[in-house]
């Protein structure tokens, strides 16, 4: 794969892209061949030492950063505290030796059925500088532990990105594949995560104590660099028959997202913009609906994205709306309805989802023209449309989705039955390489790649050739 800030051989580029774009037109696309092999799916059990506790009395646990503001220059930093609250302040600098500067915090715990949890800290740095190394201390006053992180570069259309996409990890030994191939890339900056986090709900009385190992299991990457939230299915947590009615409630104690900076009013719903690109995440279990709050919300949304500023656009959700998997189809479709036109409307460039444990691409199509009556209810062909990839692939306790629709739909390019990760390596305004990777046969391997075109910056004329 091409590094990051090398200058790209435009005559391959163009090659490329024909190929891909005539391919596009074809009927159907690839189903690939690969079988995994015949194994159970097992969540790693308690003391395994992904989980392990770190050393010292309170030692901070769980610490994961994301975003905490609109442009990249502010990072929320997270953690539990399992003795006492301690204290809830971060030192943070850009030398190791010197942290000069701090942030204080606030903390709090929940209680879910029969479980308590740690203190949960939650501490925002702001006004951070772009494109700077910065280390950070958790656990002031008892133990103290030390991380870093690296601020994106200020945004703009043609400085180049790198992000990792994950969906629907879990705990299990798969998810552990998931994470340590994930981390083998040095490029990427953040991970776009599409929902489907601890599977403690899987558990009896939603065993809030694979919250705290999941923390801990992937703290080996969500502490150097940001998470961008999406939830899932598996966050609601809505349980009456033990008393529990308020959904999210784990998801929101514990994982924190900057909803406000983008005028949203729930966190589960929100905007950033990350070097050149502008990240639209959505909530596909909360409502919807003409004139709810994530309606109106999405609706004075996409006219604020700038391409000038930042050419991908990008959206995040867990419910595929194209899914050719016999696995929780058409579950998107009611969204789909929705908001697909503003999808064209706007050029979306990609659209990425999870809750189908399994991997699929689509060619750009959509399915727009249908108004009930017409009978124009078959996805098309449409330059103007995001391609939309499922990678709800983890690794998670669930298994893997393997039964497939038949004959392959025309909309589909390429899906496989595998567990993996995915990395969109945005290069300038123009162009982006985007890869897939299955872990499941013990090694990394890129199954699938395409280069991206923007099609904004792209003549009219050239239109057929964008991918």
């Amino acid at each position: 794969m091409e590094q990051r800030g090398h200058s790209l051989n435009l005559s391959f580029v163009i090659v490329m892209v024909v190929f891909v774009g005539f391919a596009s037109t074809c009927q159907g696309g690839v189903t690939s061949r690969f079988q995994r092999k015949l194994e159970a799916t097992k969540d790693m059990p308690l003391d395994s030492d992904v989980f392990s506790v770190p050393a010292g009395y309170n030692a901070p646990q769980q610490v994961h950063i994301t975003q905490g503001d609109l442009n990249g220059n502010a990072v929320i930093v997270s953690w539990v505290t399992p003795k006492e609250p301690g204290s809830s302040t971060v030192l943070y600098g850009t030398s190791e030796d010197k942290l000069d500067k701090s942030a204080k915090g606030k903390y709090g715990q929940y209680k879910y059925y029969n479980y308590t949890s740690g203190f949960i800290h939650h501490a925002t740095l702001r006004h951070l500088k772009y494109d700077t190394k910065y280390y950070y201390a958790v656990g002031i006053g008892q133990t103290v532990r030390k991380f870093w992180f690296k601020t994106p570069p200020q945004v703009g259309p043609d400085v180049p990105y790198t992000f990792g996409l994950i969906g629907d990890l879990g705990q299990s030994y798969d998810s552990n594949k998931t994470l340590s191939h994930y981390e083998t890339n040095k490029d990427a900056g953040a991970v776009l995560f599409v929902g489907d986090l601890s599977y403690a709900d899987n558990y009896p009385y939603h065993d809030n104590r694979r919250w705290d190992s999941w923390g801990r299991f992937v703290e080996r990457s969500t502490a150097y660099q940001p998470w961008i939230w999406t939830v899932g299915n598996h966050e609601l947590d809505f349980e009456p028959d033990i008393g529990e009615t308020v959904p999210f409630k784990p998801f929101t104690n514990r994982y924190r997202t900057p909803y406000r900076a983008s005028n949203s009013t729930a966190p589960f719903w929100y905007s950033i913009k990350r070097g050149p690109a502008y990240i639209i995440v959505l909530a596909s279990y909360s409502a919807y609906g003409k004139y709810t709050p994530q309606y109106k919300w999405l609706e004075d949304e996409f006219p604020k994205v700038n391409r000038s500023e930042t050419p991908w656009l990008i959206v995040m959700m867990h419910s595929p709306w194209y899914n050719s998997y016999n696995y929780h189809y058409m579950e998107g479709e009611t969204m789909r309805v929705m908001f697909e036109t503003w999808f064209v409307q706007y050029k979306v460039d990609m659209v990425f989802a999870g809750h189908v444990h399994a991997y699929e691409r689509s060619h750009r199509i959509s399915n727009v023209a249908y108004n009930i009556v017409n009978g124009k209810c078959i996805p098309v062909p449409n330059q103007d449309a995001p391609v939309y990839i499922t990678i709800g692939d983890g690794g998670n306790l669930e298994g893997l989705a393997s039964n497939m629709t038949e004959p392959q739909p025309s909309y589909s390019a390429f899906r496989e039955s595998s567990f993996g990760h995915a990395i969109l390596d945005i290069k300038n305004r123009t162009h982006a390489y985007y890869t897939w990777h299955r872990n499941q046969d013990g090694a990394k391997v890129m199954a699938d790649s395409m280069w991206f075109t923007n099609r904004f910056w792209l003549p009219t004329d050239d239109s057929s050739n964008v991918v």
